[in-house]
């Protein structure tokens, strides 16, 4: 992130901060101004913004406002770009038809990730901040690894790392002392579409996260593989919600898996893989149906669906307050 936010303030962030926050009387030019980690990738001198901002690049503060611009920008352009190929491309729009599918339900979807990101953006900027301040295990070329093996172990080693945390703080957001502050916001999506994969209380959304920052604080991490997988995660994210049950995999908590969860509450918690849902008794193998797309719309399998959904949300969550499309189930308190 230090190398990202070098290129940024260069081209971008040196000439906003010197106009909002212009600094008063002669700059003072140090004789280097650029990240010493930036120089062994690109020389990447700095202009004449560089020093005109009473908030110069070390700052704490600065890196941080900048961290929070980043991740939001980032974070929304990835979202919509992701999402919306999903949705066009990869989304089963028959979904939208199920008796289970809110009013207005994707506007809904989109409001609610767009008021959850900005705080979500905020709760992550620290840790990004504290990686460009070396508080990490981060490294900057493969040849820096702690043994030639590891560049390639780091990718399984990082997704069983995440997968375990996220599995137990998913797991700990089903809590009925946590679950309708905190969770609800994003279960009120049974049927979900792509864009309800950002649809979280922000501090949902965070606290899923946090494994992958904890990973590079606790592991050696390749600063591009850093990025990457946190791409690949964000994109992961859309693609288990898409409703297109491509992979029947015993090991992958793919789109099937996660559908299972939003049908049923209490199953498949888990991100990546289905290993800590047969450890800790929550694994839910998803119905055979589902991976045939003419069975899987056929009225006696939803209405199968809609009895269990009915149920469980009663147990789950007491009276449902939900807005359905059809009207038949709508129950608003």
């Amino acid at each position: 992130m230090d190398v990202l936010l070098d290129v940024l303030d260069t081209f971008v962030l040196d000439r906003a901060y010197a106009a909002v926050l212009p600094v008063h009387g002669n700059p003072i030019r140090p004789s280097v101004l650029y990240n010493e980690n930036v120089g062994r990738y690109l020389e990447l001198m700095p202009t004449q913004w560089a020093y005109l901002s009473r908030l110069p690049r070390e700052s704490i503060l600065r890196q941080s406002l900048s961290f929070f611009m980043i991740t939001w920008v980032f974070g929304l352009l990835l979202y919509f770009l992701s999402a919306t190929i999903s949705y066009y491309f990869v989304y089963d729009h028959r979904t939208m038809q199920h008796p289970k599918f809110l009013r207005n339900q994707i506007p809904m979807e989109i409001r609610q990730a767009l008021s959850a990101m900005p705080i979500m953006s905020a709760l992550t900027a620290p840790f990004f901040v504290a990686e460009t301040q070396g508080l990490t295990k981060l490294y900057d070329f493969p040849a820096e690894a702690p043994f030639p093996l590891y560049n390639y172990i780091q990718y399984p080693l990082f997704i069983a790392f995440t997968d375990f945390g996220i599995y137990w703080i998913h797991r700990g957001l089903h809590h009925p002392m946590i679950y309708k502050r905190f969770h609800k916001p994003h279960h009120k999506w049974i049927i979900s579409t792509p864009y309800a994969s950002y649809a979280f209380h922000p501090l949902d959304g965070w606290a899923q996260s946090v494994p992958y920052h904890v990973f590079p604080v606790l592991f050696p991490l390749q600063k591009a593989a850093y990025l990457g997988l946190f791409t690949f995660v964000t994109i992961w994210t859309v693609m288990i919600h898409d409703g297109e049950y491509a992979m029947n995999s015993p090991v992958v908590n793919g789109s099937a898996c996660h559908t299972i969860h939003h049908y049923y509450f209490n199953y498949n918690y888990g991100q990546f893989t289905t290993f800590w849902d047969r450890v800790g008794g929550s694994y839910r193998k998803p119905n055979i149906e589902l991976f045939d797309r003419e069975q899987r719309m056929e009225q006696k399998e939803i209405d199968k669906q809609v009895k269990e959904m009915n149920q469980l949300v009663k147990e789950v969550e007491g009276e449902d307050d939900r807005c359905y499309s059809t009207g038949t189930e709508k129950k608003v308190s």
